[in-house]
């Protein structure tokens, strides 16, 4: 899997999901933004890495109750044990929040090994715990039964669907306070550029709508009054 550039992964840390879903839609990309995901708490950290998949199926009583038989399954202790430092853990639970996909200790082990987040469009258990971990987490909603009441693990780093977005391993995560959106890597660069250089001139644009300026002629179409103010602005900032 490629690695992000330093340079790349800083201009994501920097710009809003709101942002980036503005370049992709400009880029013809329009359902990359996932549906009923959220952060786990107020305050958590941004996040930003590459997509490490896993996927669940419903689970089944002779195969994951308390009755059943042979082993249970290792998928989801292993996928902590594998997702890649830098990497964001992203779990397909099909939209279903009534058992957790993963709870603080899980979650704990991926912060102690260097990853960078975890997203489920399902539930997470311990919610306290997780936060002071201090992992980025996303999911749909708190849920403290545990997994095997719901969910099967099944596979790992394969293509999946989370929150109604096509995650394909190596995809890249952005997570925010208003949620998480997907970036191809083939165009991540130069989406990353893009969305910097908007986040600048929305920085100096929020400071003239503070300072009394109208918005016409300033956002969302910049004249060329407000172009010429924007350049002397940026020099300035250095």
């Amino acid at each position: 899997m490629a690695e992000l550039s330093e340079k790349t992964r800083d201009a994501l840390m920097r710009v809003a999901t709101s942002t980036l879903t503005g370049a992709l839609n400009r880029r013809g990309l329009r359902s990359m933004y996932m549906q009923e995901v959220w952060p786990i708490k107020e305050g958590i950290p941004r996040m930003v890495g590459p997509a490490f998949t896993m996927r669940f199926i419903p689970s089944r009583e002779d195969r994951d109750g308390p009755n059943a038989k042979g082993p249970r399954s290792n998928i989801q202790p292993q996928a902590m044990e594998t997702c890649p430092p830098g990497y964001v853990l992203v779990v397909d639970s099909r939209g279903d929040a009534r058992a957790a996909s993963a709870g603080d200790l899980y979650i704990g082990r991926l912060k102690a090994r260097g990853c960078a987040g975890i997203v489920t469009d399902g539930g997470l258990r311990d919610s306290d715990g997780i936060f002071k971990t201090g992992l980025p987490a996303y999911c749909r909603r708190p849920s403290s039964p545990p997994s095997p009441i719901v969910h099967h693990p099944v596979d790992l780093n394969l293509p999946i669907g989370c929150g109604g977005v096509a995650v394909y391993p190596g995809d890249v995560i952005v997570g925010d306070a208003d949620g998480v959106v997907v970036i191809p890597p083939d165009i991540v660069d130069e989406v990353a550029e893009e969305a910097l250089a908007t986040t600048l001139y929305e920085e100096f644009a929020e400071e003239e709508v503070a300072n009394g300026r109208s918005l016409t002629g300033l956002f969302p179409v910049a004249g060329e009054d407000a172009k010429r103010d924007f350049e002397v602005w940026r020099k300035r900032r250095g």
